[in-house]
């Protein structure tokens, strides 16, 4: 596997390669991650892995502070689970000097995560198009956990009409149910217990709609009762389109639940897809 810091290098890296597979990360790799490289190395014949802390999707300036990062330990993971190339560019080379550029999605990302971190999709956004057009990947591998990112990055590249698809695999789980999540380190056992009750909800919700439930305020109220039980005050709890992440009326095609809470001082989502 080869380590390239550049645009132009990595441009020439993937020049004649037939079918190149992107797998967008910020690092701290775990089961999820490398679940998608290992799709992408089935897939295409050539398999590039994005490796940025993008500063502009931070909300907080300590988040980003906090964030684990370790090069060497990702690009070993990386190249055991079939990277070709492990793109790492620096700061500088996303956003070079006199950058003024923001890309905004409307609609999607002015919800949920939209409210409680504002700004976040727009540095996502941008980001994703940056990444897009230096790679030039024929198709991205995303995790269904961030289901929102993928929501805004597909309304993005229909929008802008970037010829890449974006497949999206399901979310990797502890054992316990815990979508994997770089920021599950910071949870003490205590708080790694009490975790659980996201997956516990979610799962409860969706054997609910299979026995009958469309009611999605009965759902929701099934969702917080659970987390309330082990002393989590949820952020949202929303029962939205899995496209447009507005809110349904009642469950009566493909439907999305997703969550947020902070469980001691860590901030955790997740989601589960229902139907009738």
């Amino acid at each position: 596997m080869r380590v390239v810091r550049d645009v132009a290098a990595v441009r020439a890296a993937v020049a004649g390669s037939g079918r190149v597979g992107l797998v967008p990360t910020m690092g701290a790799f775990h089961e999820g991650h490398l679940s998608l490289i290992r799709a992408a190395r089935e897939a295409c014949d050539l398999v590039v892995v994005w490796l940025f802390v993008n500063p502009t999707q931070f909300n907080e300036a300590s988040d980003l502070v906090a964030y684990p990062r370790d090069e060497a330990r990702d690009a070993a993971l990386a190249a055991e689970s079939g990277a070709d190339i492990l793109f790492a560019p620096d700061v500088d080379t996303v956003y070079p000097r006199g950058f003024a550029t923001t890309v905004t999605v409307s609609g999607v990302a002015d919800v949920l995560e939209g409210v409680q971190r504002p700004g976040h999709f727009a540095g996502v956004a941008t980001v994703v198009a940056k990444m897009l057009n230096m790679v030039g990947p024929q198709v991205a591998y995303f995790g269904a956990k961030d289901a929102q990112q993928v929501a805004v990055v597909r309304r993005m590249v229909a929008d802008l009409d970037i010829p890449t698809r974006i497949e999206v695999l399901p979310i990797v789980r502890e054992a316990d149910g815990l979508a994997m999540s770089s920021r599950n380190v910071r949870l003490d056992p205590g708080e790694r217990r009490s975790a659980a009750a996201l997956h516990r909800g979610l799962v409860a919700a969706k054997s609910a709609v299979a026995l009958g439930e469309r009611n999605p305020a009965a759902l929701a109220r099934g969702i917080e009762a659970e987390l309330t039980a082990v002393g989590i005050d949820p952020e949202y709890v929303a029962v939205v389109d899995p496209d447009t992440f507005t809110p349904v009326d009642t469950i009566a095609g493909p439907t999305l639940i997703a969550l947020a809470a902070r469980v001691g001082s860590t901030r955790l989502i997740d989601n589960i897809e229902v139907a009738p």
